[in-house]
Order: structure tokens, then sequence, then C-alpha cells
């Protein structure tokens, strides 16, 4: 019997990729769009849920579970971008930004935990990021929900391994996808960060559009799926990217920031 699999954000880049991979593999793929009426060409269902609202979630797997009768993994993919200086990000920017990259995983989780728990087996995969594991200049918000997420998901494992669920985290470098072009970008015309912040920010463009294949990461969570027991963290990338938090680990928090900064000519 082919697993039963949802993944959030599989209207486009990285969970269009993994969803795509998996249905030709054999599982039965359920994606997730805020708009799934929009999206023409994709291979498996897309269904109608937006992480931000609890009854859009709940409804959602209950009508996969009243189909399938199960829920066999979960790739927590959906989620949107943020720069800018933190001190002239409006709040309610970030707080949305919580909402889709932290409290939105989290609201699926806990919404899918009651049917795995019944199955008494389950896995759940959390997409974070490089990002998340190291505070960048003009991504602060980013990194901190994204890091948020990778600190959850060590909590998380703990609590349900006895009911025979998995749950881990796979933090991907910089891949060629659209994140760029949907991410919020705080305004800086006039603004004391305005050379510096377009710096960074041309930097930053240049990784994505210069980014893998998402094929990368789709590979790399079907293995995970087939893998008996995941590991907490996978990281998926280029090896610099990947060595970064080798190197945030082994060198001077100081003699790391002059490292970033250098990096982004700031």
């Amino acid at each position: 019997m082919s697993k039963i699999v949802l993944i959030t954000g599989a209207s486009s880049g990285i969970g269009k990729a993994v969803g795509e991979y998996l249905f030709l593999k054999g599982f039965t793929v359920y994606g997730t769009s805020r708009n799934p009426s929009m999206i023409k060409n994709s291979v498996f269902p897309l269904l109608e849920l937006d992480v931000r609202k609890p009854e859009s979630i709940e409804r959602t797997i209950n009508s996969i579970i009243s189909k399938s009768g199960r829920i066999d993994v979960v790739i927590n993919n959906a989620g949107v971008g943020i720069t800018g200086p933190i001190e002239e990000i409006p709040t309610e920017e970030i707080k949305n930004n919580f909402e889709i990259n932290f409290f939105g995983p989290l609201e699926v989780i806990k919404a899918v935990l009651p049917q795995m728990r019944l199955q008494q087996s389950g896995l759940i995969i959390n997409i974070t990021s490089i990002a998340g594991y190291m505070g960048l200049p003009y991504r602060g918000i980013y990194s901190a929900s994204k890091g948020a997420l990778e600190l959850l998901t060590e909590s998380l494992r703990m609590e349900v391994k006895h009911f025979g669920i998995n749950i881990t985290n796979v933090a991907p470098g910089d891949f060629a996808t659209n994140i760029a072009s949907g991410r919020f970008h705080s305004e800086v015309e006039n603004s004391a960060y305005e050379i510096p912040y377009k710096k960074t920010l041309e930097t930053m463009n240049n990784h994505v559009d210069d980014g893998g294949n998402p094929n990368e990461m789709a590979e790399a969570i079907y293995k995970i799926i087939e893998t008996k027991n995941p590991k907490i963290h996978y990281k998926v990338g280029a090896f610099i990217q990947k060595f970064s938090i080798v190197l945030k680990r082994i060198l001077p928090d100081t003699v790391y920031e002059k490292m970033v900064m250098n990096h982004y000519k700031l």
C-alpha cells in the first residue's frame, strides 16, 4: 500500500518538486495551496489550505483521512521570506512571517498527531533553512522563524517517539525557486540602512538565482522517508553553505561575525 503524503505549500518551488518526485515514486500525494484553483498543471491533487488558519488545517487533514484512512508523512514546506532592517520592518509583517513559518507548521503538527498516534506510526518533515542556524544581516526575522522551528522539532521528537512517530528537520540552502519574488521587502528609501541593505539584498538574490535544482531536495526527502530511523537534522545545499554551520560552531563569535559581514560587503 502506497504511503499517504501531505505537503503544504506544494504549488511551486521545493514543495512542487518534492510532490512530483514522490508521486512518480508511487506515493499518494496531497499538496496544498492557498489558491489551488490558480494552479492548472499539478500532477497530484492540490487542496486549499492556509497555514495561518487552524480551521483550514483541520478541514484539509480531516478530508485526507476521510479519503485515505491515514496520513503517513507530513512535509511542512509552506513558508515565506522576509528581508529588511529589523528596526524598520512593521511588527505586523514580523508576526505574519512567524504565523506562516513557525505557528503554521506547529498547527499542522498538532492537527495530524492524533491520527498518527492512532496509527502508531508517522513521519513529520519540517522544511527549515540553513539560515535558521545563524543570524544573518537583514534576514534576522526569517532566520529567527526557521531557527525556532528547528528547536521545536528537537523537543517534539522526544515527546512523540514512544508513539512510533518520527520528526525531522531538512534545512535547504539556496535553491532556484520563486521565494525571492514572494518575500516581504522592507521599504528603505531615505533610510539610514538604505545603502548596506541594498548591497546585501543584491547578494541574497544572486544566491537564489544561482541556487541548486529543487530536485536535490526531492531526492533527499525521498531518502529520509525510506530511512528507518531518520536523524534530527539534515542539511541540503552547496558545500560552502553547509560548511558555514560548521564554521559557526568552531570559530569565535566575533570572527564568524566578521566573516559574514565581509561576505555581504558590510
